[in-house]
C-alpha cells in the first residue's frame, strides 16, 4: 500500500514536471514566433564607416524589411570595442539588444589581461555576417611600390617605420603584428580610434601602412587616393581583381582575414537565437545585400550558431598565438 502511494506520488510529480516543461517549450516557441515585436538595436562598438558598421547596416536594412520592425545601428566606439560590447553584455537577454562586431571580438582576449566580461560566457554566438580580406594600404605618393620595398626598408631602418590600427587589441592591430612576424621585421604600432581615422592618416603619410578592411577602403582604392600593396587572402578578391595578394608576391604562406558577426546577451532564449540566425542568414541572400557585399568585397558565409561559435573559438586561438609570438604583454 505504501509502495502504491509512493508510486502514485511520483507519477503525479512527473506529470506536473512534464506539464511545466511543455508549457515552457510552448512559451519559448510563442516568444520566437512573435519576435521581434518592437525595435531591435544593434550596437556596433566601432566608429561609423568601420567594416562591421558597413556590414551591419546592410543586414539591418534587410531585417527591417523582413521583420516589419525597425532595426537600428548604434555606434559605441572606444577601448578597442570594449565599451560597446559591455553595453550589450549588460542588456536584457531578450533579443532586442545585439552586438555587431568584427574579428576584434576574438582578438581582444589576446591583448587584454582582464576583460570586463567573459567572451566565452557573457554573450551568445548568433551569426556570422561575412568575411573579407584586409588590403594593405600606403600613401598614394609614398615611397613604397611593393611589399618587398617596405620589407627591405624596415630591415634597414629598424624602429622608424610605423603601422596604423583601428585600436589596441583590434583585429587590424594583430593583422599588422602578423605581417611583422611573417616578414621578420619589427614596426612601430600607432593605434587610432577606428578604421576611418587610420585610413586618413595613412593616406596623408603620417603612418606608413594600414591593414584596412577591404570594405572600408574600397572607395579610396577605386579613386586612386591610396596605394594597395596587396590583399591578405591567398587569392585575389573579385571586387578588386587588379590587386595582387601578398601570397602571390613571394610569400606563399601569408594569409589572414577579417569577418563580422552578431552576438546576443547570455540567457537569450535559444528559440529566439535560432530565429535570428535563420533570418540573418536569409538576409544575406537578399539581392540588394548580395550586390552590395560583392561590390565591397565581402563574402557571405552563413553558419549555424554552433558552427559560428566553433569558428569564433578557433579565431581566438589564432590571435592568442599571434600576440604570444609578437611578445605582446597583455594590458
Amino acid at each position: 500500500m505504501l509502495t502504491s502511494f509512493i508510486q502514485g506520488k511520483r507519477t503525479r510529480m512527473l506529470g506536473k514536471l512534464t506539464l511545466i516543461l511543455s508549457l515552457s517549450v510552448s512559451a519559448a516557441i510563442a516568444n520566437a514566433q512573435s519576435y521581434p515585436n518592437r525595435t531591435v538595436k544593434m550596437i556596433v562598438p566601432l566608429t561609423t564607416g568601420s567594416g562591421a558598421d558597413i556590414a551591419g547596416r546592410l543586414v539591418a536594412k534587410s531585417l527591417t524589411e523582413s521583420w516589419k520592425q525597425p532595426v537600428i545601428i548604434e555606434n559605441r566606439p572606444g577601448a578597442g570595442g570594449l565599451i560597446g560590447t559591455g553595453v550589450v553584455v549588460n542588456a536584457d537577454p531578450d533579443g532586442y539588444s545585439l552586438l555587431v562586431q568584427s574579428a576584434s571580438y576574438a582578438a581582444n582576449p589576446a591583448i587584454y589581461k582582464k576583460l570586463p566580461y567573459d567572451p566565452l560566457k557573457s554573450l551568445i554566438d548568433v551569426a556570422i555576417l561575412g568575411q573579407t580580406p584586409y588590403v594593405m594600404i600606403t600613401a598614394a605618393d609614398g615611397p613604397y611600390q611593393t611589399i618587398r620595398d617596405l620589407v627591405i626598408a624596415a630591415k634597414s631602418k629598424p624602429g622608424e617605420i610605423t603601422f596604423a590600427s583601428a585600436g589596441v587589441g583590434s583585429s587590424t592591430h594583430l593583422a599588422g603584428e602578423y605581417f611583422n612576424q611573417m616578414m621578420g621585421i619589427k614596426l612601430i604600432h600607432v593605434p587610432y580610434k577606428g578604421s576611418p581615422e587610420a585610413i586618413s592618416d595613412t593616406m596623408s603619410g603620417r603612418t606608413t601602412f594600414y591593414m584596412a578592411p577591404l570594405d572600408t577602403v574600397i572607395g579610396q582604392l577605386k579613386g586612386g587616393k591610396v596605394r594597395a600593396l596587396g590583399v591578405t587572402s591567398k587569392t585575389r578578391n573579385v571586387a578588386v581583381p587588379e590587386i595582387t595578394s601578398i601570397a602571390e608576391q613571394g610569400y606563399p604562406n601569408f594569409e589572414i582575414g577579417l569577418w563580422f558577426g552578431v552576438w546576443a546577451p547570455a540567457g537569450t532564449p535559444a528559440a529566439v537565437v535560432k530565429k535570428m540566425n535563420t533570418d540573418i542568414n536569409q538576409s544575406m541572400q537578399d539581392p540588394e545585400v548580395k550586390t552590395a557585399y560583392e561590390a565591397k568585397g565581402i563574402k557571405a558565409t552563413p553558419m549555424s550558431p554552433t558552427e559560428f561559435g566553433k569558428f569564433v573559438r578557433e579565431e581566438m586561438a589564432k590571435y592568442q598565438k599571434i600576440a604570444k609570438d609578437a611578445n605582446i604583454e597583455p594590458q
